[in-house]
């Protein structure tokens, strides 16, 4: 068995299962045929080296087996955004890595409101804690979370073959990061696919709440750690 994680440095506490993994030049990401969309992505926030503009070119992933991969059709005219999982702002040091997170397999339906809102203000949070002086990395892990005891909205042209792209009911975030001392801490959050005013620490939850959501193991490589790291107060980081 190949010892995947050790080959990628976002990688290192671990890599969740998917369908298909990508490995992109600074970010990998768990695609799920079913969903047509990204299970998660898996990133290192570096707040150091963030120099460029947005490259806004959205498009198509042709790794991705044609029947399984989300276009830009889907999203004309469904009054969703192309969210990011790895957010653009995380991934602008050079041109082609800021690029490549506007191809689609790391984008998931989300309502307007959500994704320039309260998302957006958790992305800029991670940046924010990134860019603290004790500390030496920043891991985040990002995905979608369907419930299904609730109904399902899709959006993309449908052929007659049933071919659309479902909309998340909510989305995970969880951060893990490595001080200077060696310490690691992790905060994890889901938050409803809906704008939202409330502040983000109240959509803090344990890191076993997002795993029974979203289907997946985060961090495995933690284990024995991770329920300690989880016991200690860490809520005030994200108040105002």
């Amino acid at each position: 068995m190949i010892n995947i994680p050790s080959l990628r440095p976002e990688s290192r506490y671990g890599l969740p299962v998917a369908d298909h993994i990508l490995f992109n030049r600074h970010y990998v990401v768990g695609y799920s045929y079913y969903f047509r969309q990204a299970k998660w992505a898996m990133e290192i926030v570096d707040s150091s080296m963030m120099m460029l503009e947005r490259a806004d070119n959205f498009r198509p992933d042709f790794r991705i087996p044609e029947m399984f991969r989300a276009d830009l059709a889907d999203y004309e005219e469904s009054g969703y955004d192309r969210g990011h999982l790895v957010a653009s702002a995380n991934q602008n040091e050079v041109a082609i890595q800021n690029s490549e997170t506007f191809l689609l397999s790391n984008m998931a339906p989300q309502k307007p409101q959500f994704n320039r809102g309260i998302w957006k203000q958790l992305e800029t949070a991670v940046r924010e804690l990134d860019a603290k002086e004790d500390i030496y990395e920043t891991y985040v892990i990002s995905g979608p979370i369907f419930d299904f005891d609730m109904p399902v909205v899709s959006i993309g042209a449908n052929d007659g073959n049933g071919v659309t792209l479902p909309v998340p009911h909510s989305f995970f975030k969880s951060v893990l990061t490595e001080d200077k001392k060696g310490n690691l801490n992790m905060w994890s959050f889901v938050l409803p696919n809906e704008e939202s005013g409330k502040p983000l620490e109240s959509f803090l939850v344990p890191t076993i709440v997002v795993e029974r959501l979203s289907g997946i193991f985060l961090w495995d490589r933690l284990t024995g750690q991770k329920i300690e790291q989880e016991k200690k107060t860490v809520r005030k980081m994200w108040q105002a």
